[in-house]
């Protein structure tokens, strides 16, 4: 019986520090991470604006090789929507373009529905650098508590982080692609250097 008490002592012990450390987490959580692409802004722009070009780039798009999609609104640009359904992976969830500044800014409203429902705004920034574009993508959400316990175990610039790094490297190579293939025959593209 002894060691049972202490066990439960420490579960307890456990359960409360777990719950202080939540309450100190902060209520609003920012994810950023840039690249430099050796593409104009309008070539970036083209793929960000446009949903249906989601399925080159995105990293989430491969996880489940049986994801339903739809979309609804405009083709691109403010308004569109789109949708997905799948395994516990990917769970479900609506995108839509909420502010669309050509070759500069576009603004999405991301909500999870499943496995657990929440909204948070992303956006991706391009700037001219040099010949080519930096593209910021960022996520701003806010946490309830379930969050904040989350959080304890769970990193989320960390756990999103490396997603976005995943997804710009691959809207690189897709925005760069596109670039190329846009350049008249006998004309030079000009390269830039790429970071992160």
């Amino acid at each position: 019986m002894k060691i049972i008490r202490v066990i439960l002592l420490v579960l307890l012990v456990a359960v409360v520090a777990v719950l202080g450390l939540a309450a100190t987490k902060p209520d609003h959580y920012h994810v950023e991470r840039s690249a430099t692409m050796t593409a104009p802004p309008a070539a970036v722009f083209a793929q960000v604006n446009d949903f249906h070009k989601w399925e080159a780039w995105s990293p989430w798009e491969k996880i489940d090789p049986a994801m339903k999609r739809s979309f609804a609104g405009g083709e691109s640009g403010n308004g569109a929507i789109y949708s997905w359904v799948g395994n516990d992976k990917v769970g479900e969830g609506r995108m839509t373009i909420v502010e669309s500044e050509p070759d500069a800014r576009v603004g999405i409203r991301l909500e999870f529905i499943k496995p657990w429902t929440e909204t948070c705004q992303i956006g991706f920034a391009l700037a001219p650098a040099g010949n080519g574009t930096q593209v910021t993508w960022q996520m701003d959400g806010n946490r309830n508590y379930a969050g904040k316990i989350f959080g304890v175990f769970m990193d989320m610039d960390k756990l999103v982080g490396k997603d976005f790094e995943k997804g710009l490297d691959q809207l690189k190579t897709v925005s760069e692609s596109a670039a190329a293939a846009a350049v008249p025959a006998g004309a030079t593209a000009t390269t830039v250097s790429s970071s992160k």
